[in-house]
């Protein structure tokens, strides 16, 4: 099924255009996406975001505010097209404030631009994501085309496979890139991973001129492709697991990957200094990340299926096993960036770069 056919029927609505609020709740240990729908008028122009109203929601039913004092206030931070509904329809990512202009403690996204505000104007900090995930059945019991007694073949043929017997769930994951792409997000690219049913996307650096790659913009692309893979799914009967653990057993679990580097990393005369001194902090701060990285990380970083322990902190080049992978070219080249391959796949990209910064704005 492709893209088109997935589409709501479009819209012909003369100058109207349908904007989806998306919002994260309050929900423990990890949060959830929200939106809801707001027809605009803007005038056939498309819209930036000052053109945007502020809107409000009950955060009594969202795990963020009591039923007496319940309106909380949605700001769109981020806007981009709306692939789903298609032209002239748009998707704005909102942060969340009380009605006194306060940030929300549940407002991540807030804690990232203080950090980032922070930062030395010759940082140019770069943030990539490698987001897994597991396809499951519309009642979210079982993953995708797992049989309902015992278990599939174990793993081996389903990393990067093709085949309609081991690359289970292609039509909604080709879907999702098509849409991550028209919504202009830095959409790198996709793999079938390990465990059956289980893929990955990833959100970064591409090489493109005058595409943002900063911590904020890339962990808004993140949030706003789950958002669009959730709901490409609803029109599927595909639910989306991003649990660090999906199954029990000798099965991979799901990770975040996290990609960074900064300019000093990156340079050629200064790249394996600064990189070395980025491992050695982080090496001196591993609880910390841990607590930032995701729930249930536990089950993940047991020191099998291409993980370190929990609580255990190794670099290590070309090594996947590690908490902290080198590439190997970057190896070669002596300077580049980094791989953290800890952070579990339900953990929020807005609370990874947060502690990264932390730590790197640490080092003397």
């Amino acid at each position: 099924m492709s893209l088109v056919e997935l589409k709501i029927e479009e819209r012909k609505i003369g100058m109207l255009s349908f904007v989806e609020y998306i919002w994260l709740d309050g929900a423990k240990p990890t949060q959830n996406l929200r939106s809801k729908t707001r027809v605009l008028d803007f005038q056939n122009k498309r819209p930036v975001l000052s053109d945007l109203p502020v809107w409000s929601y009950d955060g009594s039913s969202t795990y963020q505010a009591s039923g007496s004092f319940s309106d909380l206030i949605l700001k769109p931070v981020h806007l981009t097209n709306d692939p789903i509904r298609g032209e002239g329809h748009y998707l704005v990512l909102c942060e969340v404030f009380s009605p006194d202009g306060s940030a929300l403690e549940t407002n991540n996204r807030a804690k990232l631009r203080e950090e980032m505000q922070q930062s030395p104007s010759n940082e140019e900090a770069w943030m990539g994501f490698e987001q897994e995930y597991t396809l499951y059945d519309s009642e979210g019991k079982l993953p995708f085309r797992w049989p309902s007694k015992g278990e599939p073949p174990k793993q081996g043929p389903y990393y990067c496979s093709v085949g309609v017997d081991r690359a289970w769930g292609r039509n909604l994951v080709e879907a999702h890139a098509g849409a991550c792409v028209m919504a202009n997000l830095a959409f790198y690219g996709i793999n079938a991973e390990v465990m059956p049913a289980q893929w990955e996307f990833q959100i970064g650096y591409r090489g493109i001129s005058n595409e943002s790659v900063d911590p904020l913009s890339i962990s808004d692309h993140l949030w706003l492709a789950r958002w669009m893979l959730m709901r490409i799914g609803e029109e599927m009967g595909i639910s989306i697991n991003w649990t660090c653990k999906p199954m029990e057993g000798d099965w991979n679990g799901a990770g975040l990957h996290t990609n960074f580097s900064t300019q000093a990393m990156r340079n050629t005369d200064s790249g394996w200094e600064a990189i070395g001194s980025l491992l050695n902090a982080l090496s001196q701060n591993h609880d910390a990340h841990i607590a930032e990285y995701g729930a249930g990380l536990d089950k993940r970083l047991t020191g099998l299926h291409e993980t370190c322990g929990i609580s255990e902190f190794k670099a290590g080049e070309h090594d996947r096993g590690a908490s902290i992978r080198i590439p190997a070219h970057v190896t070669k080249e002596r300077c580049g960036y980094i791989e953290d391959r800890r952070p579990g796949a339900n953990a929020d990209p807005y609370r990874i770069s947060t502690r990264i910064l932390k730590t790197l704005h640490e080092i003397k």
